[in-house]
């Protein structure tokens, strides 16, 4: 199986680095790594500009955007719904396992 090792350090200092494995279909891990970059940075792009968003709207958005991706999709509407459940369920797993890094806090 394929992986992708991903480094994403969030706004509030925090890192992660994730190993995801990729769907045996996958096309081109690069432009994978590239669109999920593109997609959090659009997400962190829009916060700064319109302000606080809460955690519960982001993940609202994206799951309604994912939603949308997969109906554009020319397939049977049950192969596109248990693919994307797959993928989100195989990501959050990884994720949900993946060590937090925060920066110090408090001053020396």
């Amino acid at each position: 199986m394929k992986k992708l090792p991903y480094r994403v350090r969030t706004a509030a200092g925090d890192t992660f680095d994730v190993v995801f494995p990729l769907h045996d279909e996958t096309g081109d891990a690069v432009r994978v790594d590239q669109l999920v970059t593109a997609l959090l940075d659009a997400i962190d792009r829009d916060i700064a500009v319109a302000g606080e968003t809460s955690n519960g709207d982001v993940l609202q958005a994206a799951a309604m955007a994912l939603a949308i991706r997969a109906r554009m999709i020319h397939a049977p509407r049950e192969v596109t719904e248990r693919l994307t459940a797959q993928l989100v369920a195989s990501a959050l797993k990884v994720v949900s396992a993946t060590e937090r890094e925060s920066p110090p806090l408090g001053h020396a």
